[in-house]
Order: structure tokens, then sequence, then C-alpha cells
């Protein structure tokens, strides 16, 4: 009996065990950042700028947010793999804090793996430079991350509306994962009026924002992004964190969520490429 009781046991914590070693398999599996189509690009010469969240807190809950991971690092390491320079920016320059889980197992990508080991990475994110005195046109790519800090600054960024408006007109590549989107509500077109009026544009959806319970930021992109007139389209699934989509309209490439950072990357270096 007793014998039995222990193989039993020791059955269950080998289950349970094999279950956590292949936790994140599993979540891929489901559609947490699935695999993507990638291609190798040769833009040596070519610039990258990235654009991130100041903001650390989670309203007034004292729990820590910010970027969330693999919305930075997955389109850093893509655009510097193809030879870009890749600069990281935020709305007022200095840290950029990081959502904490998105970077723990069994969140953490390849890419947020990559950057834990890369002291030049981290020196950009925790120096990072002021919007305010970056110039974007000096850049071929611009690509806003999003994560739960991003409702709190880069929407309510006048100075950064007024840049994506610039970059916009002068056709440079413009691109967004998830709340990163809301970085183009201060941005207007030639004629004044919203820069995503009558746009093809996805971003982290209402049914995404209030399955997780983080209803309290100042922003959902979704409601936002209607609000000024943008088409928004979107995917669904079981829960929205696991769905993903991209939509490309011109110059400007949107991603879904977290899950949609590779292949939003991927699409903007492929526009690039062609464009030489």
């Amino acid at each position: 009996m007793k014998r039995t009781i222990l193989i039993t046991a020791i059955s269950f914590v080998g289950i349970i065990a094999l279950i956590l070693i292949l936790l994140p398999q599993i979540l891929s599996g489901i559609g947490l950042h699935p695999a993507y189509d990638r291609e190798e690009y040769d833009l040596e010469g070519r610039r990258a700028l990235i654009i991130a969240t100041n903001h650390d807190t989670l309203g007034d809950t004292g729990k820590a947010t910010g970027v969330y991971g693999s919305e930075l690092t997955i389109a850093y390491y893509e655009f510097l793999d193809a030879g870009m320079t890749v600069d990281i920016a935020s709305i007022e320059g200095g840290e950029i804090p990081f959502e904490p889980v998105s970077l723990r197992w069994p969140l953490a990508t390849h890419a947020d793996k990559r950057y834990l080991d890369d002291t030049d990475a981290q020196n950009k994110t925790q120096n990072s430079l002021s919007i305010e005195d970056v110039d974007f046109l000096d850049y071929d790519i611009i690509w806003m991350a999003g994560g739960w800090g991003a409702a709190y600054d880069l929407g309510f960024s006048q100075e950064l509306g007024d840049k994506i408006s610039e970059a916009y007109e002068e056709d440079i590549l413009i691109g967004s994962v998830c709340h990163g989107a809301l970085g183009f509500l201060m941005a207007t077109k030639a004629d004044g009026s919203p820069l995503v009026e009558g746009m093809t544009i996805t971003a982290v959806t209402d049914k995404q924002v209030e399955e997780l319970g983080i209803g309290i930021t100042p922003q959902h992109p979704e409601t936002e992004l209607r609000r000024l007139g943008a088409n928004f389209v979107s995917a669904t699934a079981f829960r929205d964190f696991f769905a993903t989509y991209v939509a490309v309209d011109g110059n400007i490439v949107t991603g879904q969520n977290q899950n949609s950072s590779g292949e939003t990357a991927q699409t903007l270096l492929r526009m690039l490429a062609e464009e030489k």
C-alpha cells in the first residue's frame, strides 16, 4: 500500500514537473508569442528608432508596470540583426521600466532572454533618449512599443504626436504594437484631421483589457482609435491575450498585441528592403 502511494506521488510530481518544463511551449502552442515567418535582411546603414514609456506604476495600485518586454526586445533584435543602427527613446528620456512578469518565465521570449544578457541594450533602455532631442526624420523605421505603462504617456504627448505627423508626411515607415498605437492619437494629417481617421489599424482590444482586468488605465487603444475614426481591425481568441493580427495601411504597420511583435517588425523590414 505504502509502495503504491509512493509510486503515485512520484508519478504526480513527475507529471507536474514535465508540465512546468513544457509550459512555455504549451503557451506558444495556444497562441502566446507564436512562431512567425522570418527573412534575413541586409539593411546596413539604415536606422530604426524604438519609442517606449517612462511610466512605471499601474494607477494608484502601487503595482509596477512599464513596457511589455517582447514588444520592445523582439523589434530591437529584428532591426539590429538586419544590420540597422537602433536607438531607443522615451517620452521624457532616461529609464524605461519593464512590465516585470514579461521578462520572467514562462512569458519571457528568446529576445527577452537575449536582452537580459545584453549590457549594451540594457544601457539604451536605462538611459534612453528623450523624444524632444531626437529628429525622427533621421530614421527609416519608427517603432512604438506598448505595455500598460504606455497608456499613461504615449497618447498624451503632443511632442510625440507632432513628430509622428512629420514622419508620416515624409513617408517614413511607422510601426506600433499593442498600446504603442496610442502614440498615433495626437498625430494629424496635413489638413489637421486625426492621422488615424479612416486608416486601417490594430492594437490591443477592449476585450483583452477587460479579460486581464486592467481597465484602470486612462486610455484603451481600441476605444481611442475608434473615437478618432480609425477602421479598427483585430483577431480574437478564447482570450485575446492569445490572439494576433497585423494591419498595413500605407507606411503604417500595426500589431495587435505582444504576439504580433515579430510579424510586425518583419513586415517593416520587408517594406524597407523593397524601397532600396
